[in-house]
């Protein structure tokens, strides 16, 4: 890289979002632990090496705890009422019996090791997910993600950003609360403390989010010019067929049963659509920008290398399926395929080809100016 490239600067948040998409698309696509261990590596590191010292930044170990108790969850409850498969049984719960009309449903019974492995596909399969949505929230502030909003959704920014910064809010607001609690000799863990902390969280994280909205609107956010009805209509139905093509596109492409037309076709011509209705819409908000996030080349290497991986996994599940499944029944250890892993480590460029964030662990320390004496030399 250059060095106008390794100077510190934030990376659009458009980048890092569409990177962490095509992230959570390849582990949408696959049972298969290896490969999902593999995702949540990969974004783990690359929010290691690319994330601000801000205070969003711990959004990535949120979002990994959060996944640890979506595994659980999904297993207890695979355990309870999954249906019964193989032959292996673990143990045996309490069955209860239930009416004829529930027929298909099991609670309780024989627990076996086929069923209890195939919840914990599933459950990592959504928690990789997860993960990979936390480190886009690690890695973009709000206010930023904002910014980026088209001015055709000018009214729903204010609910996506006070969405956007409960998360981040949260995590202040529990270190807040949590050194306040270790300050009057208070326990600030386990779940005596959740009661004593949970409230003021919750409470503190709601006021500032909502703080944030009320500036916004304050300041004449999203302040509309004249437009004649018909030019409304238009665009309003341009924007809402578009993001319906969009969100039945992104479905497509995320379940890997789907219809191939509900996959890049419906997204294409859905992105093509909105994008022409946000056009419209954009010639009729009076909105200026302050320094606006320009798109050079390491946002194109970042989507690029988060679309590699999607596309190595849409690839491998046409070549050869069975390879991103694991192995159930019979009870087999599972492998790992070579492209969709080779697409997924393509991920991990943005690590190396991004410039460092400002303030951030890769960032270059500044150089220290020590004090002159008052000979002129500097001092030692």
């Amino acid at each position: 890289m250059s060095r106008a490239a390794r100077l510190p600067r934030h990376l659009h948040p458009g980048a890092w979002w569409l990177w962490a998409l095509g992230l959570a698309a390849a582990a949408s696509r696959t049972t298969n632990p290896l490969l999902l261990a593999l995702v949540v590596a990969v974004a783990g590191y690359v929010v290691v090496a690319r994330r601000a010292s801000t205070p969003w930044a711990g959004a990535y170990g949120v979002f990994l705890r959060l996944g640890l108790v979506i595994i659980v969850i999904r297993v207890v409850m695979g355990a309870l009422f999954g249906a019964s498969q193989g032959t292996t049984v673990l143990f045996t719960l309490p069955e209860v019996p239930l009416p004829g009309w529930a027929s298909g449903v099991r609670l309780g019974g024989p627990v076996t090791a086929e069923q209890t492995l195939a919840a914990l596909y599933d459950g990592l399969r959504l928690a990789a997910v997860i993960v990979c949505v936390g480190a886009a929230n690690a890695l973009v502030p709000p206010t930023r993600l904002l910014r980026c909003v088209p001015a055709a959704l000018y009214e729903a920014g204010v609910a996506v950003v006070v969405a956007m910064t409960l998360a981040p809010q949260l995590i202040r607001s529990a270190g807040r609360v949590r050194e306040a609690r270790r300050l009057r000799g208070r326990a600030d863990r386990g779940l005596r403390a959740l009661r004593g902390i949970g409230v003021p969280v919750l409470e503190g994280a709601l006021e500032r989010s909502l703080e944030l909205a009320a500036a916004m609107d304050s300041r004449g956010y999203g302040r509309r010019a004249v437009v004649a009805p018909a030019l409304r209509r238009t665009t309003a139905v341009l924007t809402l067929a578009g993001l319906l093509g969009v969100c039945a596109g992104v479905y497509g492409l995320l379940d890997a049963g789907s219809p191939p037309v509900l996959g890049l076709p419906l997204l294409a011509g859905g992105l093509a659509v909105a994008m022409a209705g946000m056009v419209l819409a954009g010639r009729n908000v009076a909105r200026t920008r302050y320094r606006p996030d320009r798109w050079r080349a390491p946002e194109w290497a970042t989507v690029g290398a988060g679309a590699a991986a999607a596309a190595a996994a849409i690839a491998a599940a046409l070549v050869d399926a069975d390879a991103l499944i694991a192995p159930v029944v019979p009870l087999a250890w599972p492998t790992l395929p070579w492209l969709p892993a080779a697409g997924i480590l393509v991920a991990l460029l943005p690590a190396v080809l991004t410039p460092p964030a400002p303030g951030g662990a890769a960032a270059a320390p500044a150089e220290v100016v020590r004090p002159r004496t008052r000979t002129g030399a500097r001092a030692a």
